[in-house]
């Protein structure tokens, strides 16, 4: 892998998320490096995005898209982020808090490279590709992946959203004036299990790439890691969104939507080590720790391992 220097960027946004608490995650995931005695936090340039979370106090406003305006708000500062970063030959290392804001991540790998092919691996229990037209709950941590695809499914509506949300939804879709940021054929879901029908119709009519959790034991992550790059062959970069909800329920109640049926931490650790040495990979990101949710900090206990596991690999 090629010498980068690794920039730490703290996100500790939640205003996409329906449970509180995940703003919390960075700072639990630090809390576990000092119970560990790790230096890393030390060691590695941070800088922290700025949130919008006093929102939370506030009105949801659109019950389609709630608080869509702050997360278009955290779109341009992580975007800004992660381009600046990329920008100065560094690898971005994104903890954040809820998942909306990693297609803020993918809109500024694109918005600094607009001329490369990006694929994006989303371990994840869940495959956020619901829009305003779709969403049940209308929280934007289940739209990243549709406004970097520039999906709405309007022929799966279930909502009619006002003309406001719409506006703001097409910010969000078009942030950084490339549209859609990355295609259906360079996306691969890890872990993934936890579907709604109106997602569920768009998997199949894209034949997105999917590796269930069984398919991981069964297979084994080594095999796993190879095809899941053998599928993005096409793309010059490689983003991986590591949400930890894809890890069990049984190994900590630590994140809003945990699902059972999930890879273990060493699945999960394993995986992204063998992943992260592929040199397309130009950023990662891990969200939805929270804490308030946990017993004992177990969640950013076994994340911090992660993160550990993966550092060591991305030379700084």
């Amino acid at each position: 892998m090629s010498m980068k220097k690794v920039k730490i960027i703290e996100v500790k946004s939640e205003i996409g998320a329906g449970t509180r608490g995940a703003s919390m995650g960075v700072d639990a995931i630090k809390i576990a490096a000092l119970d560990y005695g790790s230096n890393l936090f030390h060691k590695i340039d941070t800088i922290e995005v700025a949130t919008e979370n006093k929102l939370l106090f506030e009105s949801t406003g659109s019950p389609y898209a709630k608080r869509v305006k702050g997360v278009y708000t955290m779109y341009e500062r992580v975007s800004n982020a992660v381009r600046t970063s990329l920008k100065n030959n560094e690898f971005p290392l994104v903890l954040a808090g809820d998942h909306s804001t990693a297609g803020a991540t993918i809109s500024g790998i694109r918005i600094a490279y607009p001329r490369q092919r990006l694929g994006v691996i989303w371990i994840d229990a869940h495959a956020d590709l619901h829009s305003p037209w779709t969403t049940p709950s209308g929280n934007m941590h289940g739209m990243p992946l549709s406004a970097v695809l520039g999906e709405d499914n309007q022929s799966n509506k279930m909502n009619k959203p006002d003309k406001d949300t719409l506006e703001w939804w097409n910010k969000i879709k078009r942030i950084g004036n490339i549209y859609p940021k990355i295609d259906w054929s360079d996306l691969v879901y890890i872990g993934l299990r936890d579907v709604e029908p109106e997602e569920s119709y768009l998997l199949k009519k894209h034949k997105v790439k999917i590796f269930s959790t069984n398919e991981v034991k069964r297979n084994g992550v080594e095999k796993i890691a190879r095809d899941t790059l053998a599928h993005l062959s096409r793309c010059q970069l490689i983003y991986i969104s590591f949400d930890v909800d894809s890890m069990d329920s049984s190994i900590s109640k630590g994140t809003g939507t945990p699902v059972r049926n999930g890879i273990t931490e060493k699945e999960a650790g394993s995986l992204l080590v063998r992943l992260i040495q592929n040199e397309k990979v130009c950023c990662f990101e891990v969200a939805e720790v929270n804490p308030t949710l946990d017993k004992e900090n177990l969640m950013a206990e076994n994340t911090f391992e992660i993160l550990q596991r993966v550092v060591s690999q991305i030379t700084y």
